[in-house]
């Protein structure tokens, strides 16, 4: 997703609408061929779901910008990891054991470390002329507040027990509706994205979402839903790459360095995790 968006481009409200579209069509194609059973309650919660989704990835697509694909996924990855595990023990009282509670904070510590490890930068020429022109505060708001809505969209499912692909519809709806609301927030009022082309050409990246969103799905009842998760995310590998080979994004040698190694400890610190989950 990240690659393809950036490479198709527009502002953040032609991203998000164009993302939605293209996870409700595909989620109707789904709910036609395959008719889930989808109670008030599935609806409700799965609604709920797509529409935090819709808040993190509005402000993911905003650290796309403001950092760059290779430097902002590993952050944003490695905090959902650490937020999604944090709400499992808060509320379905996940790593019942004090062993468990020991070995899934020291997961959280490295997963932290490998995030530090992939934002140091290197002060070069080129790095300053491509510095991004945003706050550091506004950063740290922006990935916070995209944390809680992607926390959101794991967490409601799980109260919920919505099984397999009966939320999806009802997921997407939710997706949608939050995209919408987009339009108008005040940067987006003198836009007109529904008649921006670049914003059905996003669509193509709904339909890679929803792609990966359903072999999650299925994941998560063949392994388990922390597991399903945990392996879910390990997509920041391709990302992050992505960013610095596909997109060519730039790094010096020591920053790509520093960024392997982090990648290395947030899949470490993931794989503990979804251990200690599933135990």
């Amino acid at each position: 997703m990240p690659i393809f968006t950036s490479k198709i481009g527009g502002r953040t409200v032609n991203q998000i609408l164009g993302t939605t579209f293209g996870a409700l069509l595909t989620a109707i194609v789904f709910f036609v061929a395959l008719r889930p059973n989808i109670t008030s309650e599935i609806f409700l919660f799965s609604f709920l779901s797509g529409l935090s989704w819709s808040l993190g990835q509005v402000l993911q697509y905003e650290s796309f910008k403001a950092l760059g694909v290779s430097k902002a996924m590993p952050i944003s990855t490695g905090l959902q990891i650490v937020g999604t595990s944090f709400g499992g023990v808060l509320l379905f009282s996940e790593w019942a054991s004090t062993s468990a509670k020991i070995a899934g904070f020291v997961a959280i510590i490295i997963i932290i470390g490998g995030i530090y490890l992939t934002t140091i930068s290197e002060k070069t020429p080129e790095n300053a002329s491509n510095a991004p022109k945003i706050k550091t505060s506004s950063i740290f708001w922006i990935f916070f507040f995209s944390t809680i809505g992607y926390v959101g969209f794991s967490i409601f499912p799980r109260y919920a027990a919505v099984q397999g692909f009966d939320g999806f519809l009802p997921q997407t709806i939710g997706m949608v509706l939050g995209a919408l609301i987009c339009m108008f927030l005040p940067q987006n009022k003198d836009v007109r994205p529904l008649k921006e082309t670049v914003t059905y050409k996003n669509m193509l990246v709904g339909v890679i979402f929803a792609g990966g969103s359903l072999s999650y799905l299925i994941s998560a009842g063949l392994n388990g839903v922390a597991t399903g998760f945990t392996i879910s995310q390990m997509n920041v590998v391709f990302s992050t790459l992505g960013g610095v080979y596909i997109l060519k994004e730039a790094k010096t040698k020591k920053e790509l360095t520093y960024t392997l190694i982090g990648l290395l400890l947030v899949i470490a610190g993931g794989i503990m995790i979804s251990f200690m989950t599933a135990s």
